[in-house]
This record gives structure tokens, C-alpha cells and sequence, in this order.
């Protein structure tokens, strides 16, 4: 299993619409792509900050995302971002889940 994380500064007052962004525009499109397996998404007490961790079936999956399917999503938080969004990826070592639905 592989990760990806991005991270952005969010916009003053911008952090209800990152969640509908992500919720209503990002997530459809990415439970479609070949080798995702799941997501989740943070922003900070503050609501400036922001990170998406998205988990892959491998590295070659979450690298086909980053090259095919990111750059069209990213764009979709244009209005919400305060300067250039940082990705980082991580090899899965451990993951427990028991599959808890956030609360909306």
C-alpha cells in the first residue's frame, strides 16, 4: 500500500468550502481511479491549514494518479488555496481501520 499527502494554506474562511469541495467534487472522481483504495481529509482547529491523505493499492497507482488525474483536481481548489500545494508520498508500513464514517 502506498500514500499520498497534500497539503495546502487555506484561504481566510475557506475551510466549509474545502470540505464541500472535497466532499461533493474530489471524492466522486477519485473513488473511480484504478488502484485508490481510500481517503481522508484534515483541516485544523485554525481552518488555515489543510491535508488530504489518499491510499493506493501501490506505488504505481498512486504515481498514475499524480501524473493523469491530480493535476485536474488540484485545480479545483483554486479558489480556496493560499500559495502552491505540497504533495509528499509514503510507503504504508501499518494501517488498522474500523471503517468509522465521520460525522457530518
Amino acid at each position: 500500500m502506498f500514500a499520498r499527502r497534500f497539503s495546502i494554506h487555506l484561504k481566510p474562511n475557506s475551510a466549509a468550502e474545502f470540505t464541500e469541495i472535497e466532499a461533493k467534487e474530489i471524492i466522486p472522481v477519485i473513488r473511480n481511479v484504478k488502484g485508490f483504495c481510500d481517503l481522508i481529509a484534515f483541516v485544523s482547529p485554525s481552518g488555515t491549514e489543510a491535508f488530504v491523505m489518499t491510499l493506493w493499492d501501490g506505488e504505481e497507482s498512486a504515481n498514475a494518479y499524480g501524473r493523469e488525474t491530480y493535476p485536474l483536481l488540484v485545480k479545483v481548489f483554486a479558489n480556496v488555496m493560499d500559495g502552491t500545494p505540497q504533495v509528499e508520498n509514503f510507503k504504508v508500513t501499518n494501517f488498522a481501520s474500523k471503517k468509522i464514517a465521520a460525522a457530518a
